[in-house]
């Protein structure tokens, strides 16, 4: 039996955790908890660490030091339990576009064990969420990068993860699905106690719906705190101006070059 370590209050936990590439420090030291049930935003420039933090908690990469617990189990020697439990999104499009809306949802299904007497009406009703349902019998191939981002979305809560990961979860939609999406992801929050950890470039959005918001910079953690301290500890009126007052750097520019380091989190993760 896997050993389940005792994390009753916290889906995930980070302590001093490092990773280096060679004589380059990519995450310096950092620790932070998220609590169950959470909104945890995690921001920072490109560059910064965030995708390296993100690879190390869904297994696809080793620390160089540090601990983890993800949902109570260790990504380092529990790997398959930690996959289990939790559901991403890559920012990057990783659906089989020459499979069905529908024939992505249970293919997915399929791979995470969800019970033949659920799936069915899981998928139904995840695909009339994000509006689908109409296309779920539409190769993907023929939707918009929009309709793409709203079936990966729907795909990563299939199999009712206790972590959703979500990396630019939002891009390319229209703020009405937008506000859709987060207002049913925070009622998971209340109803199912999922967690979600999420990056994003809209500051606006990060702002509304996270809880806690924690900014990492050339490695290390330099602000942690709900989007109201950070901006009273900062004297700005935003989260946006508090971002920029601790990086100098602004978020919008910093991100473009994320979406090759998550094709290659997409790689790893289907090996």
């Amino acid at each position: 039996m896997l050993q389940k370590e005792k994390t009753d209050n916290y889906s995930i936990e980070v302590r001093n955790l490092t990773k280096k590439f060679g004589g380059f420090t990519a995450v310096d030291n950092i620790s932070f908890s998220v609590k169950r049930g959470e909104t945890f935003a995690f921001l920072g420039p490109n560059g910064a660490g965030k995708t390296t933090t993100i690879k190390m908690l869904t297994t696809l990469l080793r620390p160089t030091t540090g601990t983890m617990l993800v949902n109570g189990y260790d990504p380092i020697s529990n790997q398959d339990a930690v996959r289990r439990s939790f559901g991403i999104v890559f920012q990057d499009p990783s659906l089989d576009d020459e499979l069905t809306a529908y024939e992505n949802m249970e293919f997915h299904g399929v791979l995470y064990k969800v019970p033949d007497k659920i799936l069915k009406n899981k998928i139904q009703e995840l695909l009339n969420f994000v509006e689908l349902w109409d296309r779920k019998n539409d190769a993907v191939k023929h939707f918009s990068g929009g309709m793409k981002r709203r079936l990966e979305i729907a795909r990563g809560l299939l199999h009712t993860p206790e972590v959703l990961f979500m990396d630019e979860p939002t891009i390319g939609l229209d703020p009405q699905t937008r506000n859709s999406i987060w207002k049913y992801l925070k009622d998971l929050n209340g109803t199912a106690g999922i967690t979600v950890f999420f990056t994003t470039h809209y500051m606006d959005e990060a702002e509304r719906v996270a809880d806690r918001v924690a900014i990492i910079d050339q490695g290390k953690i330099v602000a942690e705190g709900s989007p109201q301290d950070l901006k009273k500890t900062t004297g700005t009126k935003t989260l946006e101006e508090a971002f920029l007052s601790l990086t100098g750097k602004k978020i919008r520019e910093e991100e473009s070059g994320s979406i090759d380091q998550m094709r290659m989190n997409r790689k790893m993760w289907s090996r």
